[in-house]
């Protein structure tokens, strides 16, 4: 699934780059599409255009195996809107400080001992599901012949695995009842 596999390293022509330039929103708007990711995104800290910005920042060092310049970043928007090189850089600096400080809050919790109530198990247990999920998952994309069983199971990890963040999404879950 990961774009930077199946574009060309070095683009070269500008058709070429066209390619690459829809290869990326493909894959990004696959991946917002993904019912597990949209889930996640709804019940984290980004923005839809945060998040979006975090994955093209990702993939444009992988496209290429060079870094593009920001301006080159912000033209892999799925919007049709042109943005400029500064709201790009804004809306990774402002997603990149959501990141920062949710990865703080586990760190917070984990010192304050908050890892070892019973509170925090059904999110460790979907953890581990979304673990296996992705496990799976990646078994069939690298298996040339699919079996019927192996999709049944993916598909009843996936169902499984979206009841569980979904009744993990409000906020009485962590309470004590």
């Amino acid at each position: 699934m990961l774009v930077y596999k199946t574009v060309s390293p070095q683009p070269q022509s500008r058709e070429e780059k066209v390619t690459v330039k829809e290869s990326v929103q493909k894959w990004i708007t696959r991946s917002i599409n993904d019912p597990i990711v949209k889930i996640l995104a709804k019940n984290c800290n980004l923005t839809k255009t945060q998040l979006e910005t975090l994955l093209i920042d990702f993939l444009a060092t992988n496209i290429s195996g060079k870094s593009l310049r920001n301006e080159d970043k912000a033209r892999l928007r799925l919007s049709k809107a042109e943005i400029s090189r500064g709201a790009f850089n804004r809306t990774l600096r402002q997603a990149r400080k959501n990141v920062i400080q949710s990865l703080y809050t586990i760190i917070l919790l984990g010192y304050l001992g908050m890892f070892t109530s019973t509170r925090l198990d059904p999110y460790l247990e979907a953890a581990s599901k979304l673990q296996r999920y992705v496990s799976a998952y990646r078994d069939i994309l690298s298996n040339d012949k699919l079996a019927e069983e192996q999709l049944r199971i993916v598909s009843m990890l996936r169902e499984e695995l979206e009841s569980s963040l979904e009744r993990l999404s409000g906020t009485s879950a962590l309470s004590e009842a």
